[in-house]
C-alpha cells in the first residue's frame, strides 16, 4: 500500500502545482472546445490525434460494419497493419485472440471508454465474454507501441480504445440476422429512441450467436446486451451503461500435435474418455467453459468554460464461471501425467476395499473464478489554439475468488460432491496518473511531453490447484515518461519523433510459474504522414529495447493460457507502411506492410542438461513480415465489393530458433459484399451483407505451441530433451451472410 499512497500524494501535488501555474493564463476571447464534442471528453486524455507523435490508426464504425456479422473484434482487426490474430475454434467466434507487433494480448492495453477491459490478474483480453461487442463500438484507435499514457496495464504492444456507441439524433430500430458455415446463426435487435425533449436518449441491444465452430465440438453459445440512457445539454453529457454477454463454448484450447495436423485437421481431443485399455470410448459432453460478465458504467462529461472540460467514469464488472472437464484416469495415467485424478490433487483421503488402497478417480471437476472490479476514473482537459493539457487519474481494486469444485468421483470415499479441492483469492489495487502537454512551439514545431506514475499492490493467498500453496504480496511503483516533436512540412504532411518509456508487471500466470521481474521497455518511433486529398499514407520506423521481458515460451498451461519467463536484453525492429489511395472516383485501395527484426540478444537454453549460450534468437510468435490489403470497388452508393488480403511470414512458436517449432507463412483472402436499398417509409433500409473467408481455401495455422522437457527415464539416465508442438487449425472457405432491416 505504500506505492498506492506514494502515486496519490504525486496525484494531489501535480494536480495543485498545474492548476496554479494555469490559473495565470491570459484567456482568449475564443471558443478552444469548440471543435471537441461532449462525446469525446472523457477519451481526449487518452487518444491520439494527427500532431501527437505516435503511430495510430482509427477504425470507425463505418469501417466494420461491412463484415459485422458475428466474428470477434480481434478478427474484424485482423487487416491493420502488424496485426496477427488467431481463432482457438477456427472460424472467428469463441475464444479469439490478437498479437501486434509481435507481442500477445496481455501487451496491447484494451479500455472501453476509458475503462480497462484487461483482466487484472491474467492481463488478458476475453472478447468471447462480450458477443457481439462491434455492433455497439463508435470507433477504435489502435496505437501501436507504447502510445500515449492511458489507464490500466502498460502498453508493450499496443493499445486499442474502444468508445462505445453514440447518441443517435433520430429514433430507429433495427433487426439483423446472419447465417453461415458451421450451422452459424446470428441474431441482433437495436434500437434507439432518439433525442427526447432534447435532452434525453435510451438505446439498446440485443444479441444471440450460435456457431458450431471449425473444429469438432468447438461450438459457441453466446449471448449479450447493451443498454444506454444519456443526458445532453449544451456542457453536460451523462451516460449510464449497461452491457455484458454469456458465454458457453466447448473447449478447444488443445491444439493437434503434427501428425493428427495431417491425418485429421479439425480434431478436438477436449473431454476424451477411455475404458481401462486405452481405448478412447467416447467424448464428454460437458467439456465447457461457461462465463458471465456484466458492467456497469457511468459517465459525466462537461465542458466547465471555452478552455477547461472535465469527466468522471466509474465501472463495476462482475465475472463469474467456470471451465468444466472430465478427468480420465488411464489418459493422466498414460498421456498428460497431470495427476487431476489422484486423491492428493483433489484433497481426499485414501480408503481401503478389501486389501486395495482406492488412491485416484475418474472424476468431473469445475475450475471456477467470481470477481469484482471496481474502477474510478478523472480527467481535466484544458486547450487553446496552441496549447493542449491533459490530466488522468485512476483508482481501481480487483477481488478475485478461484477456487474449484469436485462435482462428481467414481470412488471419492466419505468425500461428498461439491468438495471443494483449492481455493485462494487475489486482490490487486492500482492508482496512477498521468500529465500531458501539447504545445506549438512554433508555426512549424509541436511539441508532447508525456508523464505517468502507476502503483500497482498485488496479493494472493491460499492455494492452487496441484495442491500447492500460492502466495504473493508485491508492490510497483513505475515512472513512465513519454515526450517527442512533430514538424509540420506542410498542410498536408509532417514528420514526427518520439519517445516512450514503458515498465509493468507480471501476471498471475508469470507467479505460479516462479518469481517473476517486472519487465521494461524503451520505445523510439519516427514517422511519415501524408494526407491529401486522394492519397493518406502513415509510415514510421521503430526501435523497441527491452530489458526483463516477459517473453511468450510457446508452451500452454491446463487452460491453453501462454506462459512466459524473463529474458535479459530483448529487441524489435521495424518499418511499418499504412495508405488508403483513391484509385479512381469508384476505386479505393488500402494497402500496408510491417517488416520486423524481433531478436533475444543473449538467449540462453538447457539442452540435454546442459546450459548453452544461444547468443541472438528469434523472439516467439514474430513473424518478419506482416502485410494486408483491401481493394474496394464501389460503383454507386448501394453496392459494394471488397477484396481483402493477408499474409503472415514464418514464425516460431519458442525462443530458441527449432524448426520444430515453426508456423508456416500463409497468406489469406476474403471477399465482401455489400447491397442497400430503401424501399418504402415504413423501413428505412435494408442492407444485405456477405462474406466469404479464405477464398482460395488455404490450410493454414495461425497459433500454436511448443514445449521441451528432459527426458532421463528412457535413456538409461542420460538426459535427453525432447521437444513437442501443437497447432491451431484455421477454418477453408466458409461464408457469413446476413441480412438487417432498419425501422
Amino acid at each position: 500500500m505504500k506505492t498506492l499512497r506514494l502515486s496519490f500524494l504525486l496525484l494531489a501535488s501535480s494536480i495543485g502545482l498545474q492548476a496554479q501555474n494555469l490559473s495565470q493564463v491570459n484567456f482568449k476571447d475564443q471558443d478552444s472546445l469548440s471543435t471537441i464534442t461532449l462525446e469525446e471528453v472523457k477519451l481526449t486524455g487518452i487518444k491520439a490525434k494527427d500532431n501527437t507523435p505516435v503511430t495510430f490508426t482509427n477504425v470507425s464504425k463505418k469501417d466494420i460494419a461491412s463484415r459485422n456479422l458475428g466474428q470477434d473484434i480481434p478478427i474484424l482487426l485482423n487487416y491493420l497493419p502488424a496485426v496477427v490474430t488467431t481463432s482457438d475454434a477456427g472460424a472467428g467466434i469463441g475464444y479469439t485472440g490478437i498479437r501486434v507487433r509481435g507481442s500477445d494480448a496481455t501487451r496491447v492495453n484494451v479500455t472501453l471508454n476509458g475503462i480497462p477491459y484487461n483482466d487484472a490478474e491474467s492481463q488478458g483480453t476475453f472478447w468471447v465474454n462480450l458477443p457481439d461487442f462491434a455492433s455497439s463500438v463508435e470507433q477504435i484507435q489502435l496505437q501501436r507501441g507504447v502510445g500515449t499514457s492511458t489507464n490500466g496495464s502498460a502498453a508493450f504492444g499496443a493499445s486499442l480504445n474502444v468508445e462505445t456507441s453514440g447518441i443517435q439524433q433520430n429514433a430507429f430500430s433495427s433487426l439483423s440476422s446472419s447465417l453461415g458455415s458451421f450451422n452459424t446463426f446470428k441474431n441482433t435487435f437495436q434500437f434507439s429512441t432518439g433525442m427526447l425533449n432534447d435532452h434525453f436518449s435510451f438505446s439498446g441491444r440485443l444479441s444471440k450467436i450460435n456457431s458450431d465452430g471449425y473444429i469438432d465440438r468447438a461450438a459457441s453459445n453466446l449471448d449479450a446486451y447493451f443498454f444506454q440512457a444519456a443526458f445532453q445539454d449544451e456542457n453536460t453529457l451523462i451516460k449510464a451503461l449497461i452491457f455484458g454477454g454469456h458465454e458457453i463454448t466447448y473447449q478447444s484450447w488443445y491444439g493437434v500435435d503434427a501428425e493428427t495436423l495431417v491425418s485429421n485437421r479439425t480434431y478436438n481431443p477436449a473431454g476424451e474418455i477411455y475404458d481401462n485399455n486405452g481405448n478412447l470410448t467416447s467424448y464428454y459432453d460437458n467439456q465447457v467453459d461457461d462465463y458471465t460478465q456484466d458492467h456497469y458504467q457511468f459517465h459525466w462529461d462537461e465542458k466547465i468554460n471555452a478552455f477547461w472540460s472535465s469527466s468522471v467514469g466509474l465501472n463495476y464488472t462482475y465475472g463469474r464461471g467456470f471451465y468444466e472437464e472430465y478427468n480420465d484416469v488411464w489418459y493422466n495415467e498414460n498421456i498428460s501425467f497431470g495427476g487431476d485424478t489422484s486423491f492428493d490433487y483433489l484433497q481426499i483421503q485414501p480408503f481401503t476395499v478389501g486389501e486395495t488402497t482406492v488412491e485416484s478417480t475418474e472424476n468431473i471437476s469445475q475450475k471456477w473464478l467470481d470477481n469484482d472490479y471496481y474502477v474510478l476514473t478523472l480527467g481535466l482537459n484544458y486547450q487553446t489554439a496552441q496549447t493542449t493539457i491533459n490530466f488522468g487519474g485512476l483508482y481501481s481494486r480487483y477481488i478475485g475468488d478461484h477456487f474449484g469444485n469436485l462435482l462428481w468421483g467414481q470412488a471419492i470415499g466419505a468425500s461428498t460432491p461439491n468438495h471443494r479441492f483449492y481455493e485462494n483469492q487475489g486482490v490487486k489495487t492500482e492508482g496512477s496518473f498521468f500529465a500531458k502537454a501539447t504545445h506549438q512551439l512554433s508555426s512549424k514545431l509541436t511539441g508532447f511531453l508525456d508523464l505517468q506514475i502507476r502503483g500497482i499492490d498485488y496479493k494472493v493467498e491460499g492455494t492452487i490447484s496441484g495442491p500447492d500453496n500460492f502466495d504473493v504480496d508485491d508492490q510497483f511503483t513505475f515512472f513512465n515518461p513519454k515526450a517527442g516533436l512533430t514538424y509540420t512540412l506542410s498542410k498536408k504532411q509532417n514528420i514526427y519523433f518520439s519517445y516512450a518509456k514503458a515498465q509493468r508487471e507480471p501476471n498471475r500466470t508469470d507467479y505460479e510459474n516462479g518469481s517473476p521481474k517486472p519487465e521494461k521497455l524503451n520505445d523510439f518511433e519516427l514517422g511519415w504522414r501524408i494526407n491529401n486529398e486522394k492519397v493518406r499514407v502513415q509510415s514510421n520506423l521503430y526501435w523497441m529495447e527491452y530489458q526483463d521481458q516477459l517473453v511468450l515460451t510457446g508452451a500452454i498451461d491446463e487452460v491453453g493460457a501462454p506462459t512466459r519467463q524473463n529474458v535479459g536484453k530483448s529487441r524489435r525492429v521495424g518499418l511499418e507502411v499504412d495508405a488508403t489511395i483513391q484509385l479512381a472516383d469508384q476505386w479505393l485501395l488500402k494497402p500496408n506492410l510491417a517488416l520486423s527484426s524481433n531478436q533475444n540478444l543473449d538467449f540462453y537454453f538447457k539442452r540435454d542438461g546442459v546450459l548453452q549460450s544461444l547468443g541472438k534468437t528469434q523472439l516467439a510468435y514474430s513473424p518478419g513480415v506482416v502485410a494486408g490489403n483491401a481493394l474496394v470497388f464501389a460503383p454507386s452508393t448501394r453496392f459494394q465489393v471488397g477484396l481483402l488480403s493477408k499474409y503472415v511470414g514464418k514464425q516460431y512458436m519458442g525462443n530458441i530458433d527449432s524448426e520444430n517449432s515453426t508456423l508456416p507463412s500463409y497468406f489469406v483472402s476474403d471477399i465482401n459484399f455489400v447491397f442497400t436499398w430503401q424501399p418504402n417509409k415504413w423501413i428505412k433500409e435494408i442492407q444485405w451483407l456477405t462474406t466469404v473467408n479464405n477464398i482460395f481455401n488455404f490450410k493454414y495455422e495461425s497459433n500454436g505451441y511448443f514445449y521441451t522437457y528432459d527426458d532421463d527415464w528412457s535413456t538409461s539416465g542420460q538426459i535427453t530433451t525432447i521437444e513437442g508442438a501443437g497447432y491451431y487449425p484455421q477454418a477453408g472457405i466458409h461464408f457469413l451472410s446476413g441480412v438487417t432491416l432498419t425501422f
